[in-house]
């Protein structure tokens, strides 16, 4: 597969409006970053179930899946398939499965990350 500087464009332009969208969220809401995050989460969790991510992310390409809804895409995805081979315990082993490396990898950065700074709460009006 060969990309273009079109693709990368596309990529940025998605990825920012998603990230654009949290931050709007972010700052004219009352709304809480976690509540947030899972917002996004679900929204990629219902785009996989429903079937329409597959086609999203080959328009988007990494501007669809390095997002939270990529993530929550692929936590469906992996829960989906877990499923359908070992039934109900494999909704549970396979989104962990298909996700574990981004949960690692968050893991390790966030720890990091909250040595070298101090956090903030959001204060609700």
């Amino acid at each position: 597969m060969e990309l273009n500087i079109l693709d990368y464009l596309v990529s940025f332009v998605v990825g920012g409006l998603i990230c654009a969208l949290g931050q709007i969220l972010v700052v004219r809401t009352n709304i809480t970053t976690a509540r947030i995050l899972v917002l996004f989460l679900t929204i990629g969790i219902i785009l996989q179930t429903i079937g329409v991510y597959p086609y999203f992310k080959d328009f988007a390409k990494a501007g669809a899946s390095v997002p939270i809804i990529g993530f929550g895409a692929s936590l469906a995805k992996g829960a989906i398939d877990g499923a359908k081979t070992s039934g109900i315990l494999g909704v549970f082993q396979g989104g962990l499965e298909a996700t574990a490396g981004g949960i690692a990898t968050a893991i390790f950065f966030a720890f990091i990350i909250a040595l070298i700074f101090n956090s903030k709460t959001k204060h609700l009006k």
